[in-house]
């Protein structure tokens, strides 16, 4: 049960009394629940916010939540847990995302946590048990039971507590930059929309495709994109990802030829949608190939290509030892980016470039070298 007071927020009136109380808040914490299983764009179904003294409960289906803006963009920090799709909603819904943001996922891997959820982390540190709930509850469903509203509420209840426990913790670690300088990169990623003409990358069998085969899959995949979009619906309604291989490894000619398309439902084959698929097909089939965005290939030269297996397995100890995420420290992405010159590398700016990044260079022109420690670890030692 809450120990703050709890506000339902269904009116416009609620929410502008909601939006001059947070002003004032030095800290507030938020969370969102939302599906996509239906549409192309998440659902917002339910936004949690508390401060020192109560939580509120916001209602999107009953009022536009788009005021929050001004609190996202006043002088209060935000305290989420993984933030990534939130923010991305408020992007959507707000047209923003908070100024100030400190999420405790990305704090808690600095602290010996590797992407740890909520409860489990309250637990750890607050020794606070969340109230079990479903995992699979319909959110959109009106009324809320009070069980539900229960357990939205104490998502957010014990964030801002939680907060000032991880902020001590990386104070006493020296580590409170670190987690800034991430929590500000996550603030101030890209949300907007992928560009159509990437979704083909993500078909999974995508590499198989050779020659004209990848423009047609790169058009068709562009058109179902854009055609989700516009009904908001997600993807695999509008055409399945087998349909689209086969098309592009034997692109049809006319509608009698896309009818015997494997997994592609008859309806699209007819009318308008048959029509707007054929031209997409010939447009795909006529692309230059410079015009198809090419799989992303490993850019670092064949005779280094060992030094990343090799470094990985350091980092892993590295993390050990520091008892830090791995994910933090260095993802094989972020390798790759390094040895292959790269000067917006994430290994050659801030903390990064001090713990991980100058001893890779260290290692890769021959200056230090791996070493086993006698216990099964790996030492980085120089080479005298």
């Amino acid at each position: 049960m809450s120990q703050r007071e709890t506000r339902w927020v269904a009116s416009g009136a609620d929410l502008q009394d909601l939006v001059a109380t947070l002003a004032a808040e030095p800290a507030y914490a938020l969370d969102t629940e939302f599906h996509r299983e239906k549409t192309y764009f998440p659902e917002l179904a339910l936004m949690q916010i508390a401060w020192r003294d109560g939580v509120a409960l916001i209602d999107p289906m009953a009022v536009d939540v788009a005021p929050l803006r001004a609190v996202f963009e006043g002088q209060g920090l935000a305290v989420l847990h993984a933030a990534l799709q939130d923010l991305d909603i408020l992007t959507r819904t707000c047209g923003t995302v908070p100024r100030r943001l400190f999420d405790t996922q990305l704090a808690a891997g600095f602290v010996g946590y590797s992407t740890p959820a909520l409860a489990n982390l309250l637990a750890a540190e607050l020794s606070v048990r969340l109230p079990k709930g479903d995992r699979l509850t319909d959110w959109l469903r009106r009324p809320l039971t009070d069980d539900q509203r229960t357990y939205a509420a104490a998502d957010v209840e014990h964030l801002l507590d939680l907060h000032a426990r991880l902020v001590q913790r990386l104070s006493a670690l020296g580590r409170l930059d670190w987690a800034a300088d991430e929590c500000e990169e996550l603030r101030t990623r890209d949300f907007s929309p992928p560009e159509p003409e990437l979704a083909w990358l993500k078909l999974k069998d995508h590499r198989h495709l050779r020659g004209a085969s990848r423009g047609v899959a790169q058009e068709v995949a562009a058109w179902r994109e854009r055609r989700a979009a516009q009904l908001d619906q997600p993807t695999r309604f509008v055409l399945s990802d087998l349909a689209i291989l086969g098309i592009a490894q034997r692109p049809p000619r006319d509608v009698d030829e896309l009818r015997r398309v494997r997994g592609l439902d008859e309806r699209v084959a007819r009318g308008q949608l048959g029509g707007e698929l054929l031209a997409a097909i010939e447009r795909g089939r006529n692309l230059s190939p410079e015009a198809v965005v090419e799989p992303r290939a490993d850019d670092v030269e064949r005779d280094l290509r060992p030094a990343v297996t090799l470094i990985s397995a350091w980092i892993s100890q590295l993390a050990r030892d520091t008892k830090v995420d791995t994910a933090l420290l260095a993802t094989r992405a972020d390798l790759v980016a390094l040895l292959a010159g790269d000067p917006t590398a994430r290994l050659v700016h801030g903390w990064r470039a001090e713990l991980v990044g100058e001893r890779i260079a260290e290692l890769v022109s021959g200056r230090a070298a791996l070493a086993f420690d006698g216990r099964g670890g790996l030492r980085l030692v120089p080479v005298l």
